[in-house]
């Protein structure tokens, strides 16, 4: 891939911005010149013949497009060999042929404290591919009725995170477009709710948010990847309040060189108190990788990037958008497990799947569970929620767990295999409930945690045992968390979908 390395380090050396206008006030009525590329050259190709080929390439490496009516994605900003592959996926998800009625890009400030945020509106922006049209009127409007927003040119002028991610615009979408940038430079989550309350009425079909962040800045290789799984698996139960508890929990853990676990915070924290409660809301994970994965990285010290898509569903929709609607992908999925299950239970040995050949649904991160029935009855069924991993490997390690290593069964023994039938259950994000009213049997899943105990049954117990709501919460929260038959009345209580199909389904048993 034609690729310059960037050197990040040259961020020190700022480019001069200049301006015709005197210091900004709301007042301010006067027009001032565009606000010129700052990261070209840095992060991304300053030239524009060479920047399109190295959006061509990334972009045709990229996860392709696997979800509908994307409302909003979180892109990486870091220099394009870095994180580039992971920000062409985020936009991939994105409606090429849509014409949104306002983008709004929000990044949180690298370079200058404010105590809101700061929206340009004086101008255009400009990168080596063109022009990116500013909603002036729309801008301007949001700057001179609510005091949280200001013009701060400084805050601007020096800012990447929010520039990085037009020429990926720009690429998809061509020049017809109508921005809203906005800069966070505030650490505060009252004034992230602030904006939030305030932008809330344009996230809708209409228009796109584009959140930019990175995820864990410095850890080890391995280190980041469980910090930044942790990180996005907040991101994926769409509440605040959880997002917040995970990101102290990761500076309690005291992890070696952590300096951040995502360091547009502010900006993720605006979108989810936007997104929070909306039950048409689906957040789907589209890739993950960090520095250490490019030729470029050191693996003792690395960079996370996380690809997310926020989807608004259909109204009734059970699942976000068209994952694993092809039946051929759930056929595959059910061999691999079968293939897994049966090596392993006669060799000890995990056979090795080309991940290159697969669709891509198979390889995006996401939980599941894999049950074995015998004859009918249940013989082994375990799973995990943590979307920290492709979606094969998953079922690989659980199909191996739930034949092996089910405490309520002994391991399944060779002779057994021609009698088990499979079924996988892949699953949606949690979704916390403050009410059990919000459980629809048969639908939903649930998710009980109380302390260190939690517990889980899958949407079919409910239906394969025909217990009522209270006996289906009594259950899960004596025999699978341990807290007693009543314990879920205190308890923090989630709620999840699955899709699920078996080997029966598709006649392969």
């Amino acid at each position: 891939m034609r690729v310059r390395k960037v050197n990040i380090l040259l961020i020190s050396i700022l480019m001069i911005f200049h301006s015709h206008c005197n210091p900004q006030n709301k007042e301010s009525k006067e027009t001032c010149i565009d606000r010129e590329p700052y990261a070209a050259g840095k992060f991304y190709s300053g030239r524009p013949d060479e920047l399109k080929t190295d959006l061509k390439a990334l972009f045709d490496g990229a996860v392709q497009k696997k979800c509908e009516h994307v409302v909003a994605i979180i892109s990486p900003h870091a220099g394009y060999v870095y994180s580039g592959q992971v920000a062409a996926s985020a936009f991939n998800q994105i409606n090429r042929n849509k014409k949104y009625k306002h983008i709004f890009v929000l990044g949180s400030s690298h370079v200058k404290y404010m105590g809101g945020a700061s929206v340009y509106y004086q101008g255009d922006y400009k990168t080596p591919l063109g022009k990116v049209k500013i909603d002036r009127e729309l801008a301007k409007k949001l700057v001179d009725e609510y005091d949280v927003f200001t013009l701060d040119k400084e805050a601007d002028a020096y800012e990447h995170s929010l520039e990085v991610q037009l020429p990926f615009l720009q690429y998809v979408l061509g020049e017809d477009m109508s921005l809203i940038p906005i800069i966070i430079g505030s650490q505060s989550a009252q004034i992230c709710k602030e904006i939030a309350s305030i932008l809330k009425p344009y996230l809708n079909e209409e228009n796109l948010f584009v959140i930019s962040t990175d995820f864990s800045h410095y850890p080890s290789y391995k280190d980041a990847m469980t910090v930044d799984i942790a990180t996005a698996n907040s991101i994926l139960l769409n509440d605040p309040g959880e997002f917040l508890q995970t990101l102290r929990k990761n500076t309690d853990d005291n992890i070696p060189n952590l300096a951040t676990s995502i360091c547009g915070w502010t900006s993720v924290l605006t979108l989810l108190y936007m997104t929070e409660g909306n039950d048409r809301i689906g957040i789907s994970p589209i890739l993950y990788k960090n520095s250490g994965d490019t030729p470029y990285g050191d693996k003792n010290r690395v960079v996370g990037y996380y690809a997310l898509a926020f989807s608004m569903k259909d109204s009734g929709s059970q699942t976000s958008g068209t994952f694993l609607a092809n039946p051929e992908d759930r056929k595959e999925l059910l061999q691999i497990a079968r293939q897994t299950v049966e090596s392993y239970v006669k060799k000890r040995v995990v056979p090795v799947v080309n991940e290159g050949e697969l669709n891509p649904d198979l390889r995006i991160p996401s939980g599941a569970f894999v049950t074995l029935h015998k004859e009918g009855n249940l013989r082994g069924c375990i799973g995990r929620f943590n979307a920290d991993e492709p979606l094969y490997k998953v079922v690989q390690d659980m199909a191996v767990s739930s034949s092996t290593q089910d405490s309520r069964f002994p391991p399944v023994k060779p002779d057994e295999l021609g009698q088990i039938d499979i079924e996988i259950s892949v699953l949606t994000p949690l979704k916390k409930i403050e009410s059990i009213d919000e459980i629809i049997l048969g639908k939903h899943g649930i998710y009980i945690k109380k302390g260190f105990a939690s517990g889980t049954f899958l949407p079919q117990v409910a239906t394969e045992t025909g217990w009522n709501l209270e006996e289906f919460l009594g259950h899960c929260a004596r025999d699978k968390a341990g807290i007693g038959w009543e314990g879920w009345k205190d308890a923090e209580i989630y709620t999840y979908e699955a899709i699920i199909f078996s080997e029966k389904e598709f006649g392969l048993k």
